[in-house]
């Protein structure tokens, strides 16, 4: 197991913050995961020591900056066992899917043609699939999900027509913390000759993903929320398929050569990389993943259950909340009885606890849900056991919103 306490110096805001005059106890890891020193640290080394443009100068600190940042392709691809050609960098998990959806299905889609999404997905993951319909005439078919907020192969076989083109899923739902089994999902696609996009956005923090293995041919993540900076994630696609892809962005770095009436664009990934990068961002990126890669995801995955663990079983002793999951994941969703969700969210931050109210950005989810939205609680490896003590704490008096917040 990790040791989080030595762990937790690795993060300066944990030392140096305080909310409302508490110490900060920050359980919205889902929303943006917290930044270790050693990321801040190769991110200062590019600004300070070899700052310059990529794929353009002919110089050292230009050669030095080229080196960094493909061997950060490299790491990545590695890491979610891709090929170099099939990782493409991007803005996040947002930017992603909405290259697939333009850059793909636009062209590759024709009226009637079907698009299968669930209630419970990120706006993320569904607004660009919704402009594509229109743009398009294809429809789009909600599957439903069970007991557990789960995308079923059972459910999906119900929705699925010989007009299917694509299924589009997260691995891990944002709300519930629902894992889908993808792998199984993208088997059965591909003999119907459907393509499947995965959000991995919530999983890729907790979840070593390897894309060979579950088959994907699109999947999408952030580094944010895997302790790296914002403003950079990646796009993963088979080389095939993104040699299909249009670019969205046209420019410097992206083209081999252009005349007065033509052009001939780059090979994947660089046709869609055009402009200056987040150079710093992406070095950055690859610390992260260096980061995590050390301390380990099994210990991570473990560590994690563990915290979930503990806190289900103090919160189940309270008769003023109301729980909406109890899997393992790193997220405890749930009201405060009587209380409004973002009323609960301020009197949280009273308590110097940073969480999530609200829908989540899944604003079709509370309609199976049964409310009008929900308090989010997101774990992960720096946070510990006392913690949560002080969060169950809070729980206790959450009822008493209006007394405890003037108090």
């Amino acid at each position: 197991m990790l040791d989080v306490n030595k762990i937790r110096k690795d993060f300066r805001i944990l030392d140096n913050t305080k909310m409302q005059g508490h110490n900060l106890v920050y359980f919205d890891s889902a929303a943006t995961s917290l930044t270790p020193d050693v990321l801040i640290d190769a991110m200062n080394d590019y600004y300070y020591n070899y700052k310059s443009n990529v794929h353009r100068g002919d110089y050292d600190l230009a050669y030095q900056s080229d080196t960094h940042y493909e061997d950060a392709r490299k790491t990545i691809a590695s890491f979610i066992n891709a090929n170099d050609n099939e990782v493409v960098f991007t803005t996040g998990t947002t930017q992603s899917i909405n290259l697939v959806a333009l850059g793909y299905f636009a062209n590759h889609l024709h009226e009637g043609d079907e698009i299968i999404l669930n209630v419970a997905e990120h706006a993320s993951n569904v607004l660009p699939w919704l402009n594509i319909k229109e743009k398009t005439k294809a429809k789009i078919v909600y599957c439903d999900l069970n007991d557990k907020g789960e995308v079923t192969l059972e459910n999906l076989k119900k929705v699925i027509t010989d007009r299917t083109r694509l299924i589009s899923v997260a691995y891990v739902s944002n709300v519930l913390g629902a894992k889908n089994d993808v792998k199984k999902i993208i088997s059965y696609a591909h003999k119907h000759n459907i393509l499947v996009l995965v959000d991995a956005a919530q999983a890729i923090p907790h979840i070593r993903i390897d894309v060979k293995d579950i088959d994907a041919d699109f999947l999408a993540f952030s580094a944010h929320k895997m302790c790296g900076p914002t403003g950079v994630g990646v796009l993963y696609g088979k080389y095939e398929l993104l040699c299909e892809t249009e670019s969205l962005s046209f420019g410097g770095g992206m083209n081999v050569r252009f005349e007065k009436d033509s052009y001939i664009l780059k090979k994947p990934p660089y046709k869609f990389e055009g402009g200056t990068p987040a150079i710093a961002e992406v070095i950055g990126f690859k610390r992260a993943i260096e980061y995590l890669s050390e301390i380990g995801y099994e210990n991570i995955e473990e560590y994690v259950k563990e915290l979930k663990r503990y806190a289900l079983e103090k919160l189940s002793k309270l008769d003023n909340v109301i729980l909406y999951n109890n899997n393992d994941s790193s997220l405890i969703t749930f009201n405060i009885k009587d209380v409004f969700c973002q009323d609960a969210g301020s009197y949280f931050n009273y308590k110097g606890i940073a969480l999530r109210s609200g829908h989540h950005c899944a604003k079709l989810l509370p309609s199976y849900l049964g409310c009008v939205g929900t308090v989010r609680a997101s774990l992960y490896f720096y946070n510990t056991k006392e913690e949560i003590d002080v969060f169950v704490d809070a729980c206790k008096h959450g009822g008493e919103f209006l007394d405890a917040f003037f108090k």
